[in-house]
């Protein structure tokens, strides 16, 4: 299989295996309108298997909702055919509105004028939820 390069853009690299299709919801590109390109279960040195995620003409995606996902994750961003910035993301300390809490009991859940809003444990490397500190699961 030949996947081409692309002329403009962003390269998202080192994505855990099977996860690309999460990225692309988390980060809120729509496949429908955006010229995408997935590499799903390729091999790597690094990870032993992984993810690539190539987007024509977009240059700039939400980093944090990448932490969330793929913290390891690179991103490549190519104009003219040539890679002129890397950036990498973070786990972000508090996320609003990306993911949902799935405590059914929480405000939140029933309340959907409140805002989903998790803060990283950072003793655990996971999220939880700020108003009944449920574990989000990603």
């Amino acid at each position: 299989m030949e996947v081409t390069s692309i002329n403009n853009g962003i390269i998202i690299d080192h994505v855990p295996a099977g996860c690309a299709l999460q990225v692309l919801e988390y980060i809120k590109i729509n496949p429908r309108v955006s010229k995408i390109a997935l590499i799903m279960n390729t091999t790597s040195k690094r990870m032993g298997e992984k993810d690539i995620i190539k987007i024509e003409n977009i240059h700039d995606i939400n980093l944090e909702a990448l932490g969330l996902i793929a913290p390891n994750a690179t991103v490549d961003i190519v104009e003219n055919n040539q890679i002129v910035e890397k950036r990498t993301p973070t786990m972000p300390q508090k996320v609003v509105d990306i993911i949902q809490c799935a405590n059914p009991r929480c405000i939140t859940t029933s309340e959907h004028s409140i805002v989903q809003q998790f803060y990283l444990d950072t003793n655990h490397h996971e999220y939880r939820c700020e108003y009944c500190d449920e574990t989000a699961s990603l």
